[in-house]
């Protein structure tokens, strides 16, 4: 497993270890071991899987009580990956970063608590699969705007066309507004 450098210390873009012949391929995408030495400790309660149209955007989501830490890849498809720094004592305190995920690169990103998630599906029949260290908690759950202009995310919608969206979604609230962690 190798770690590719992103804009924020805390976050891990892993790209792991592939083995593959003629009959297929085989990864370990969890390790406790090895995701320990990569500075990654973390204790994972609930697996999630989602399936996006092309264009469907999800986020930007996060939990103020019960914060998760999350290990994303993308098993078919691939998504444009967002995690905005939410955590307002931090030097990247509203700062964005963006990564291309898919089931050919095989990567994965580690975002850790205190980061809201989203992300936008570049092609039919996305899945995406996430390993989450707390429990989804609805009351706790938060969600700001996809389209901030503070935040201002580059996001590839001229490979999708204009997003579509949940009504939670839709009713994000601003960056500005957004209750952040200390």
């Amino acid at each position: 497993m190798r770690i590719l450098d992103t804009v924020f210390d805390q976050i891990r873009l892993l790209e792991p270890a592939v083995f593959q012949d003629s009959r297929g391929f085989f990864m370990e995408s969890w390790n406790g071991r090895t995701f320990s030495t990569l500075g990654i400790e973390a204790r994972f309660v609930q697996d999630n899987h989602s399936r996006s149209a092309k264009g469907v955007l999800r986020g930007l989501h996060y939990q103020i009580n019960n914060a998760q830490g999350k290990l994303v890849r993308v098993v078919a498809g691939s998504v444009f990956e967002v995690a905005v720094d939410m955590r307002a004592s931090s030097p990247t305190f509203g700062r964005w970063a963006g990564f291309e995920l898919s089931a050919d690169n095989q990567c994965q990103l580690w975002i850790p608590p205190g980061f809201a998630h989203g992300f936008l599906s570049l092609c039919d029949a996305t899945e995406l699969l996430y390993k989450c260290t707390d429990f989804y908690s609805a009351e706790s759950e938060r969600c700001v705007i996809w389209n901030d202009l503070l935040i201002a995310i580059a996001w590839p919608t001229e490979r999708t066309g204009a997003p579509v969206l949940s009504h939670k979604d839709k009713a994000g609230k601003a960056f500005a507004d957004a209750e952040t962690f200390p």
